[in-house]
């Protein structure tokens, strides 16, 4: 149990610190605009050494921000729980932390997908036909992999619960 503990916490602590880097910088997308190479993120655009603050409110990047913050705030809070996880407490029979932390870590994944998902379809029917040569960079590639890793995790804390429930099931009492 402890091994699959291990290894989900792992990928949670791999998975949130992508996310948070992958929400933070600025390279989702890069581009050529009249001859000068720009790219941009959820928060800021630049082109050639300059930076501007993203200040049109359109709703695809307030969604994409919102589930991307949404899914650091529930990969943290599983990063807790799998923490307390070590420390389970025989008297809490009715929440299992385990499980608790994957259900978050799962939840992680749905709002990194949903952010992903519409980041990619409003960049490649808008954004695609706007700006003849481009290409999704690093920032969001470090988001497809948070997402597997914050899946990862939750696999591994349900293994871990699965595995503490079939032990204290068959513990005569």
């Amino acid at each position: 149990m402890y091994s699959f503990m291990g290894g989900g916490l792992f990928c949670a602590w791999v998975g949130t610190i992508l996310l948070v880097v992958a929400t933070a910088t600025d390279h989702w997308m890069q581009y050529r605009l009249s001859g000068s190479f720009a790219h941009q993120g959820l928060w800021r655009y630049c082109l050639g050494n300059k930076c501007f603050l993203q200040t049109e409110s359109i709703a695809y990047w307030n969604a994409t921000r919102a589930f991307m913050i949404l899914s650091a705030l529930c990969a943290t809070s599983g990063i807790i729980m799998g923490v307390l996880a070590f420390a389970q407490q025989s008297t809490f029979t009715r929440l299992s932390r385990p499980f608790s932390a994957g259900i978050m870590f799962f939840a992680s994944t749905l709002f990194v997908l949903l952010s992903l998902a519409i980041y990619t379809g409003v960049t490649v029917s808008f954004l695609g036909r706007r700006f003849g040569d481009w290409r999704f960079s690093w920032s969001y590639i470090l988001g497809w992999v948070a997402l597997l890793m914050t899946f990862f995790a939750g696999i591994f804390y349900m293994c871990a619960y699965r595995m503490h429930e079939c032990r204290r099931l068959a513990t005569p009492r």
